[in-house]
């Protein structure tokens, strides 16, 4: 059976200094691509930002409250239509994450959380977090200490199975996490389209 997507597009963009989830990459914006590439394994798929991807959303809380806020309202978003357990999370401005990686992450063995390593860091914005991750988003989110507040830091207080890139390069390139935050980022993607 597939597990719950989430799809994060509430970032404010601001290194880019333009919304990013507007940006057009190969003829489709970065929100609606991903949304359909998330679709593919996912089911059902949510956007966890401000409605822009054609997916039913909910907004993190407070609104801008950074993707640890997005996961933990997704969480509570899927579980008030019934829907627990395992869910996997993209973030859109991703653009070279396909279904075949996707799948490699969701149909993982087992329940826990899964996030490959790329460049000696685990990805928190594209893998499957546990069901396990609940009570823990939540106390990090309540921590005062802002530096906490995020996915890195729910990836170390839960077991993580850590996919090593030989693994997940059989499915993805190696540029495959190439993400954009700014104008340079947007400048080298649209090289290599």
């Amino acid at each position: 059976m597939p597990i719950p997507g989430l799809l994060l597009t509430g970032g404010a963009s601001r290194r880019l200094g333009i919304d990013k989830t507007a940006l057009v990459v190969d003829g489709e914006t970065l929100a609606r691509r991903a949304a359909r590439v998330l679709a593919t394994v996912c089911d059902p798929v949510l956007e966890l930002g401000p409605g822009v991807s054609g997916l039913d959303s909910v907004r993190e809380d407070p609104p801008g409250g950074g993707p640890l806020a997005a996961l933990s309202k997704g969480f509570s978003a899927l579980g008030a239509r019934g829907v627990t357990g395992p869910v996997f999370l993209l973030a859109c401005d991703l653009p070279f994450v396909e279904s075949p990686l996707i799948r490699l992450l969701a149909e993982w063995p087992g329940d826990a959380t899964v996030a490959p390593r790329h460049d000696g860091v685990a990805q928190g914005t594209c893998a499957r977090y546990g069901g396990e991750c609940v009570a823990p988003a939540r106390s990090l989110l309540d921590a005062e200490a802002r530096r906490d507040r995020s996915l890195r830091a729910l990836l170390d207080r839960v077991a993580t199975e850590v996919v090593s890139e030989p693994v997940w390069r059989r499915v993805a390139p190696a540029h495959a996490f190439d993400d954009i935050d700014t104008p340079d980022d947007l400048g080298r993607i649209r090289a290599q389209q």
